[in-house]
């Protein structure tokens, strides 16, 4: 004999447990029949926890997820913990798919413990800094096979990236560059000229624009520029099967797509960051010469004196890592995109903070290596 039809519908239960509130659901769980409710089963209570079980339901659909996703947001505004780990794996992967896809207005999410929190922050920290060493590991591994056999190596495809990421950059790395010479020999005219020392701000725009704004400042904008670029074409590639193709047929996606591109920003990056040394210092001295009436060949002198080969060296080494940081980051945010045109999106958001997260950590790194090495 069937089970009476009031009896297969959707039910909610709900049991208290010193602090923790039991909520088990049973039935048939479906989109065309009527669901509990959750604040009469609530009843006013207010519990610290909240448990979810699924002891019979029968069968389900969207209704489920989407009584689960109230519950769960109720936790999250009320500052509840959901414990949902009793759930079956795969609505719980659900679950976490419709969370991150539903935005909401809660600031802070305090249905976990501030120690839970960090530690899931801390987990996911050491996957991706596992990831990052991996990729790095192929991509060096992969380059001393190409050592080995050169013909190998896709000369032409890393010539039009040098093109794409050299000689179309020119214009807006030439815009930067100069304006923040402007900007730099302004700020120090404020500061110089109350002590009547005009003159050493040829000093202050040589060493920075040579040590520290020619190389960062191009490498911001490259990672902007052609680090999104490199994640949105891999992105897609992925997207539409054809890393998956390449991979088929034996052709390494590090080899085929990754060193072309990574090598093109190392040739190119301190190529485009002396450039914009150039035209910084030509900036400094525009200003020097229109706020200070410092001439341009004073100004020349003086920063010749101060700043040697040396200072540019220390530039273009910075110049070489930081289009190396931009290559990865690009390369491997691209690699690792959901196959959705979001997915792509968003890995070209990942790409542009990542290459800058990890330009500014390599700048400090080689801050303190020069300065122990009097450099």
């Amino acid at each position: 004999m069937s089970a009476k039809p009031e009896t297969r519908n959707a039910r909610a239960s709900a049991t208290v447990d010193g602090d923790t509130l039991e909520v088990t659901l049973a039935g048939a769980w479906r989109i065309t029949e009527p669901q509990p409710s959750w604040p009469d089963l609530l009843g006013g209570r207010t519990p610290a926890r909240v448990r979810l079980r699924l002891e019979a339901v029968e069968v389900w659909d969207t209704s489920l997820l989407l009584y689960l996703f109230a519950v769960q947001e109720w936790c999250r505004v009320c500052g509840a913990y959901c414990d949902v780990s009793p759930l079956p794996e795969k609505i719980r992967a659900l679950l976490a798919q419709m969370t991150a896809s539903h935005e909401t207005s809660v600031p802070f999410d305090r249905s976990e413990s501030f120690l839970n929190s960090v530690g899931r922050a801390t987990l996911d920290t050491l996957v991706k800094a596992r990831e990052i060493s991996h990729f790095v590991g192929d991509c060096v591994l992969s380059t001393v096979q190409l050592v080995r056999s050169p013909r190998r190596f896709r000369w032409r495809d890393c010539i039009e990236e040098m093109q794409q990421c050299g000689a179309m950059a020119l214009p807006i790395v030439s815009l930067v560059s100069l304006l923040v010479g402007v900007t730099l020999a302004y700020t120090g005219a404020i500061v110089l000229r109350q002590y009547g020392g005009d003159i050493y701000l040829a000093d202050l725009i040589g060493l920075s624009m040579v040590r520290e704004m020619g190389a960062v400042m191009t490498a911001v904008v490259l990672a902007g520029r052609t680090g999104a670029a490199f994640a949105a074409t891999l992105g897609n590639m992925k997207a539409n099967e054809e890393i998956d193709a390449l991979e088929t047929l034996g052709i390494p996606a590090v080899q085929f797509l990754v060193l072309p591109r990574l090598l093109a920003l190392a040739v190119m990056m301190p190529l485009l960051a002396l450039y914009a040394n150039a035209l910084g210092i030509l900036g400094g001295m525009s200003v020097a010469y229109g706020l200070l009436a410092i001439p341009p060949t004073a100004f020349w002198a003086e920063m010749l004196a101060t700043v040697d080969l040396t200072d540019v060296s220390a530039g273009v080494i910075k110049a070489v890592a930081f289009g190396l940081i931009v290559g990865l980051s690009g390369c491997l945010r691209g690699l690792q995109a959901e196959r959705s045109a979001a997915g792509v999106g968003r890995a070209a958001t990942s790409a542009v903070v990542t290459a800058i997260l990890l330009m500014i950590v390599a700048d400090a790194i080689f801050a303190v290596l020069f300065n122990a090495l009097g450099i």
